[in-house]
Formats: structure tokens, C-alpha cells, sequence
């Protein structure tokens, strides 16, 4: 397997997680907490797509598809499009309200499409390319990409633990 095959396999691994958690939800289920505190499935999909959308987008050299093609006037969310939910507090996390499954998974799949064509160009020599130097070490394309995998695949399982919580209430 190439890098770009072994990449491509994470992040579909990912996107069917998704879909697997939030696929034919309400509104209300995707908004489901299991307590005041904890976070929901429309927020940890959301979440999860926009660190994928702006860390992708920042290594590719492209725009985030978030604003690039609509996707935050169509969430209407209470911030700043820029926002990926990154440090949010219970009161955000509460303020994230999905009109449906197919808009919360129809900005993944979009910013999968975008991960996808990216991971297709890379090569292993390009995984040591550094990335971001606000950090000691510095962080390498390979390290960033691993990290947005790992954020990726934690948060989907959450979601997926929700669903079975919202399932059961």
C-alpha cells in the first residue's frame, strides 16, 4: 500500500463511523446529551468534520469547505464561522442544533471528498514536510494527519456511544 492508500483507508474509516452514528437521526436525537455536560452527537460529528475541514485545508494550501462552499450559513450556528468547536464550553456544545442528519453528514462527506483528493497527491517523502512551527518539535504533515485520524475516530466513537445512550433513554 502507498502512503496516500494507507491515509485514504483512515479517513473512510472516519467518514462510515459518521455516518454510522448520525445517519437517519432527528433533530432532536442529534442533540441529545446524556447529562448537561456532555457532548452530543450533532456537536461531536460537527466538531470532529470542522478540525478535519481546517486542519486538511491548512496543510492542502486550499479553503475550508465550511466557508468555501456554504456550509456555515446552512448550520446557522450562534458563532463565528471560523469556530471548530475546539475548547467549546456546555453552553456552546448546547448551542450546536443540526436541522438533520442529512446536513450534519453532508458536511462530512464534503470535507471527505476535500481529504480525499488531498491524501491522493502524497508520497512518503511528503510526510516529514513540517507544517506547524508553533510547536517543539515542530509538528511534520505525517504527525498533523495522524492527530486529525486519531481526533477523527475518538469523537465518532463518542458519537456512537450517544446514539446507543440516546437509544436506550
Amino acid at each position: 500500500m502507498t502512503v496516500a492508500e494507507v491515509l485514504a483507508d483512515a479517513f473512510s474509516r472516519i467518514h462510515d463511523a459518521v455516518h454510522d452514528a448520525a445517519g437517519g437521526l432527528t433533530a432532536e436525537e442529534l442533540a441529545f446529551r446524556p447529562d448537561p455536560g456532555a457532548n452530543s452527537i450533532g456537536w461531536l460529528v460537527w466538531h470532529l468534520s470542522r478540525i478535519q475541514d481546517d486542519h486538511v485545508a491548512a496543510v492542502a494550501g486550499t479553503d475550508q469547505v465550511w466557508t468555501s462552499t456554504g456550509w456555515a450559513d446552512r448550520f446557522a450556528l450562534p458563532f463565528a464561522a471560523s469556530e471548530t468547536g475546539y475548547g467549546q464550553g456546555s453552553d456552546e456544545v448546547g448551542s450546536v442544533r443540526v436541522a438533520s442528519s442529512g446536513l450534519l453528514t453532508g458536511y462530512h462527506d464534503a470535507v471527505h471528498e476535500e481529504t480525499l483528493r488531498f491524501v491522493a497527491t502524497l508520497r512518503d517523502g511528503d510526510l516529514g514536510r513540517i507544517v506547524d512551527r508553533s510547536w517543539d518539535p515542530p509538528v511534520t504533515l505525517g504527525v498533523r494527519l495522524v492527530s486529525v485520524i486519531a481526533d477523527g475516530l475518538q469523537h465518532a466513537g463518542q458519537a456512537g456511544y450517544v446514539r446507543g445512550l440516546a437509544g436506550r433513554r
